[in-house]
């Protein structure tokens, strides 16, 4: 995702990490008023769907918070991952399913964008949307949140001898044979992330960088699940390195039961690659108005101040109130990895068809 991030992300962290309390409400979203409208079109008894990933999760009163001030209802339908529901929606484009799509990242937004699947629409809300976060210029998506994918360490199986990894080159070091595990990035989002984080770090030598993963040991899992929840330390495997995100600490601490005060992992933040998430208005909905008041509450506080312990991601609304445990917990990258969304549309299937003869023939 070859936005500059990386040149204004240390104001953008301090943002989030000193955003003491978001606006109440969801005025900053447009939705104030006795009478609401999209654009000039009455909304009120209207029902709308959001087409979204199966890792969309709110908490149960959200939506219904739209619907009190809009009287619009919103059905969430479930696609499968990122890929499978751009795939669906190509299908369907200009007859669509629903009529907002939520979830589409930086690593498959050209591929939506180049199938002209959204209708383009500026929400007043995106003025509290730092610039770095904006990708399209034309406003046919919305930024909704973003997070890092990083590889993740067991801090107890570092504290004698050898020192946990600090660097993308260290993975590759005999001293850590035999302990990373990753996803595979034709099967797994956080695998295709860091795979380009790779790309993004070594450029033409990315292949001699994973041949000499390879060499080390290094474990593929078909998913984070199979990765964190089977082979990693946490899940009572035996491998404590493993890809995942800035955000599984304090997972681990909101999860951990017995309950515990500081997490057990550490984040290996020069790994990292930023995804971010967008929303966009599905092109031929019937219901523009409705879904335009839909994409504003997206980026509400109400909306936006829900994301962070429902799917450990930061809101892309700069003055939205962080959990403590965030803020306390969450290390983000001063310098992420980054690729052009054109880039990877590009090579993406290249790419992964290369790393599958590299590491698994």
């Amino acid at each position: 995702m070859c936005r500059t991030l990386t040149r204004a992300l240390p104001l953008l962290v301090a943002m989030y990490a000193l955003a003491a309390c978001g606006a109440d409400g969801m005025e900053s979203g447009g939705l104030s008023g006795s009478a609401p409208t999209g654009g000039s079109e009455p909304v009120a008894g209207q029902t709308i769907t959001l087409v979204t990933h199966d890792s969309f999760s709110i908490s149960e009163n959200t939506l219904e918070a739209f619907t009190a001030e809009t009287d619009v209802t919103v059905v969430v339908q479930s696609a499968g991952d990122t890929g499978q529901m751009v795939s669906s929606a190509i299908l369907t484009a200009g007859d669509p399913l629903g009529d907002v799509m939520f979830g589409v990242d930086n690593t498959f937004l050209q591929r939506a964008l180049d199938a002209g699947l959204f209708e383009a629409y500026e929400s007043p809300a995106l003025s509290g949307v730092p610039e770095e976060l904006r990708l399209d210029p034309q406003h046919r998506v919305t930024p909704i949140d973003f997070g890092d994918v990083c590889v993740n360490y067991w801090i107890d199986r570092f504290a004698d001898g050898v020192a946990a990894p600090t660097t993308l080159a260290d993975l590759a070091d005999p001293a850590y044979a035999d302990l990373l595990v990753v996803q595979n990035p034709e099967t797994s989002s956080p695998g295709l992330a860091f795979l380009l984080a790779t790309i993004a770090e070594y450029g033409d030598g990315w292949e001699d960088y994973w041949a000499a993963l390879r060499d080390n040991g290094v474990l593929v899992t078909s998913g984070w699940e199979d990765a964190y929840w089977g082979e990693f330390v946490s899940g009572g495997g035996d491998r404590p390195i493993v890809v995942s995100y800035a955000s599984s600490p304090p997972a681990e601490v909101v999860y951990a039961d017995p309950p515990i005060s500081t997490p057990p992992t550490g984040v290996v933040t020069d790994t990292c690659f930023r995804q971010v998430e967008f929303a966009g208005i599905l092109a031929g909905t019937e219901h523009r108005g409705a879904a335009e008041l839909l994409v504003d509450f997206l980026l509400s506080p109400t909306f936006q101040e829900d994301i962070p312990l429902n799917m450990f991601v930061f809101p892309a609304l700069a003055d939205a109130e962080i959990p403590p445990v965030f803020v306390d917990f969450v290390e983000l990258a001063g310098d992420p990895h980054s690729l052009d969304p054109a880039e990877i549309e590009a090579h993406r299937n290249e790419w992964t068809d290369r790393w599958t003869e590299i590491v698994l023939r």
